[in-house]
């Protein structure tokens, strides 16, 4: 293919001089936009981009890398034929072109060797499978949380990408906001005084989906779509984007869909405190059997570390003593409480008391977090140099675990105790085989 014969970032950097670069042969006549002239970015120092899923989600991560100078989105993958067409129209009518080229099946994309970052926001039980490809393509990666449907797949992941050394940004953005940065270096920093407590609540999942089957629609490989996940017969609302998320067999629900935004918050602002062995009970509340939806609707869990911290996760409804303490609370948030006061933030904002606390600058001396403004615009300044993202794949799967082991507690209603460095739980081998799950032949890690 022509494409082949062009010079992606990565490969540009390979060539060290510059007769390797004159070796290409470049065109005749050279358009501006090639040398990097009328505003624009020098193609070989574009970083090019697949994404696979271009659902609502996707879509929307999509867009941050349309919005970059410095990238070019040109390919995209779904499986879901109005997706890919929307998708790929709106790429074509942002570089005005129609460049962009479509598959039904991510193997083809991770073929091509002009692509430099596959950004994945499928399903979730695709997640890791579609990521591992990647990396093992030599491509870097921008993965959607949450990462996998079981610790196993987040630990496959985990190893392939420190193989490979690809540079990986998770999904949990808000560690791209100034806010979050803030409320999680108060807690670093002592300035609540002692950590005692993290209250951590996101939205609950939703039931109902009918289980008749129906005929496959035409515009869906769904055999292709099951993928690992058990074969199920086909039915109107299992494949919607409103209703997967809460099926088992391609999510664990928003306790971990959305609850790892706020835990995750919750990780970065309680350091090591929340690094050490702990203890994880809790229950959950299940939806009506009669629909697809079964995963807990809402959970109460209580994580105790060894530190002396508590973490409280709940889905929404909260306890309203929460919105009582922090006066202005929505449907997600993280709240760390210490001896001396408690900062609060969610995506509206942050508060905190006492008040002063808000209008505090941290001293040279004191931690200071690692600063990014735009999660995308983070991943590809570290495609460039190297460097670890603001959520690399080590810290992305101990968030992950987090949301792993929290199901798990309501599904065995045990008091389960966690091994954080052998990620294992000691008192419970029923408990262990559930970090691990079969994937429908021929899918595997």
């Amino acid at each position: 293919m022509e494409r082949d014969k062009e010079i992606t970032r990565r490969r540009f950097l390979k060539k060290a001089t510059g007769a390797a670069i004159g070796a290409v042969g470049f065109p005749y006549v050279i358009r501006p936009s090639a040398v990097g002239k009328a505003g624009s970015v020098a193609a070989s120092e574009r970083i090019t981009v697949g994404a696979v899923g271009v659902g609502p989600q996707g879509s929307g991560v999509m867009r941050g890398f349309l919005a970059q100078k410095d990238a070019r989105v040109l390919a995209i993958c779904d499986l879901k034929a109005q997706a890919r067409e929307g998708a790929k129209n709106l790429v074509n009518k942002h570089y005005q072109n129609d460049d962009c080229t479509t598959y039904e099946d991510f193997r083809e994309l991770m073929q091509r060797k002009d692509i430099d970052v596959v950004s994945i926001a499928t399903t979730d039980h695709w997640h890791v499978l579609v990521a591992l490809a990647a990396a093992r393509a030599g491509k870097d990666i921008y993965l959607e949380k949450p990462m996998g449907l079981s610790l196993a797949e987040d630990q496959a992941l985990r190893e392939t990408c420190h193989r490979y050394a690809t540079v990986f940004q998770f999904g949990t953005q808000q560690r791209s906001s100034r806010n979050f940065r803030f409320a999680c270096e108060l807690a670093l920093n002592e300035r609540i005084g002692k950590l005692h407590t993290i209250n951590v609540w996101s939205p609950g999942s939703t039931s109902g989906g009918s289980p008749k089957p129906v005929p496959e629609p035409d515009w869906l490989d769904y055999d292709m779509w099951l993928g690992p996940a058990p074969y199920t017969p086909y039915t109107k609302d299992r494949c919607s984007n409103r209703l997967w998320w809460h099926v088992s067999d391609y999510a664990l629900g928003f306790i971990a869909g959305w609850g790892v935004h706020p835990l995750d918050i919750a990780l970065w602002g309680g350091g090591d405190k929340v690094t050490c062995p702990l203890e994880i009970e809790g229950k959950g509340a299940w939806p009506d059997p009669a629909g697809v939806c079964d995963t807990a609707m809402n959970w109460r869990i209580t994580c105790k570390y060894d530190s002396g911290v508590t973490m409280n996760f709940t889905g929404h409804p909260f306890p309203e003593e929460w919105q009582k303490r922090y006066g202005r609370t929505t449907s997600h948030g993280t709240a760390f409480e210490g001896d001396k006061g408690w900062v609060h933030v969610d995506r509206s904002g942050i508060n905190a008391h006492p008040k002063e606390l808000l209008s505090v600058e941290l001293r040279p001396n004191e931690i200071h977090l690692y600063k990014s403004s735009n999660h995308v615009r983070n991943l590809l300044d570290c495609v460039k140099t190297r460097a670890k993202t603001i959520c690399p794949i080590d810290v992305a799967v101990q968030a992950d675990a987090i949301c792993q082991i929290s199901d798990i507690a309501i599904r065995t209603e045990q008091k389960l105790r966690w091994d954080p460095a052998k990620e294992r739980f000691t008192n419970s081998e029923a408990a262990n085989r559930r970090l691990t799950r079969a994937m429908r032949s021929p899918w595997r890690l």
